[in-house]
Formats: C-alpha cells, structure tokens, sequence
C-alpha cells in the first residue's frame, strides 16, 4: 500500500510493508525540485534514517533497474 500527497515544495509518497510478519517500517520519500530524500525509522538506533539523492543519482538509479549487472556510464542528452 502507498500514499502520495502533494506539500507546497515536494511531493510526498509513503510506502507501507504489507503481508507476512515480521513487516518492515514505512518508507516516505519526499521529492523535491532538486533532490529526493527517502527516510525510515529505525527501531534499533530509534532514529530516522535519511538518504537524499540528488536528480542525476535518482535518473541513474531508474535505468539501473533496467538493466544486466555492469559498470555504466550515461551521457547528456541519452536519458
């Protein structure tokens, strides 16, 4: 299960786990103009967890899924 909702400066998307135990803890991800920060809380440091990935990083990761295991470089104006 999701949610998106849209703040004045990103849009937010939560993921909730879903099925058997033990389930994980929601993931939200917030997209901004320039970057996109994906947090979870994590109950063993009881502390959220942030990770903030610049546009390019987050292209590059989108045509990672895609494709074999390998080194790649992408260039201007290919994706």
């Amino acid at each position: 299960m999701f949610s998106i909702e849209h703040e004045f400066d990103a849009t937010v998307i939560t993921l909730v786990d879903e099925g058997a135990a033990p389930l994980a803890e929601d993931v939200t991800i917030h997209a901004f103009e320039e970057c996109v920060t994906v947090e979870q809380y994590d109950a063993r440091t009881d502390t959220v967890q942030k990770v903030t990935l610049t546009m390019h990083q987050l292209r590059d990761l989108g045509a990672a899924l895609d494709l074999p295991e390998g080194v790649y470089t992408r260039t201007r104006g290919k994706g």
